[in-house]
Order: structure tokens, then sequence, then C-alpha cells
């Protein structure tokens, strides 16, 4: 597991978010440890491992251009599931990376979706 849910930096973070989801992550187990962590919702890109088609990139830019997610943590997948980098969950963490600025968040990499890069 990412061991998210033991970080008090990105839960605090989370909890401080007024977003509809205050954070998207690729993976079910990985949203669930965040939400408990946090009292938040986090939507989980690619369902249970990272690798069903849901949401699609062109939904999850929809969800960002409407302020409802407010972060993107990367890294946060169990990892498998066979999809590798064709997966909706790998384009969108592309285009995040793409778009937004890193920042580390008590040693997880964190992209706020509030703020596009310069």
């Amino acid at each position: 597991m990412g061991g998210q849910s033991t970080n008090s930096e990105l839960t605090a973070l989370l909890r401080a978010s007024t977003a509809k989801w205050s954070a998207a992550v690729s993976g079910a187990t990985s949203a669930a440890d965040l939400e408990l962590a946090s009292g938040t919702a986090v939507i989980a890109l690619g369902g249970w491992n990272g690798s069903d088609p849901s949401p699609t990139l062109t939904e999850f830019q929809a969800y960002v251009a409407a302020g409802q997610i407010h972060y993107y943590i990367s890294g946060g997948g169990m990892g498998g599931g066979g999809g590798g980098e064709s997966t909706q969950a790998s384009q969108i963490a592309t285009w995040v990376a793409d778009n937004y600025t890193a920042t580390t968040v008590g040693g997880t990499t964190v992209y706020d979706l509030t703020q596009a890069a310069g």
C-alpha cells in the first residue's frame, strides 16, 4: 500500500480542501486509505488497481476545469493490473505532470489542480 494514510501533512492538506473531491489518485485502495485518513472524498482513477477505463482523460479534464478536484496525488496505485501506459489513469498522470507543478507534501508528490503551471 502507498502509506498515504499515515502522512499527516497530506491528510491536513486534503482536509482543508472544499472541492467535491479533495484529491484524485490511481487505484481504489489508495483512494480509500486517503478518504479514511482525511474524512474527505477522493476520486479513484482506474478503479480497483488503476487499469479500468474510468474516468477518461476528457472526463477528468472536465472535472478539473469545473474545480471539482483539488489535488492529484502521484504514484498512489498498487501497480499491477496489466494496463500499463495505455490506461486512462496513466494518460491522466501524464496530462497532470505536463500541465501542473509538482510539490512534495510529507514525502508524497502532489499537484494542485487549481493552479496550472506557468
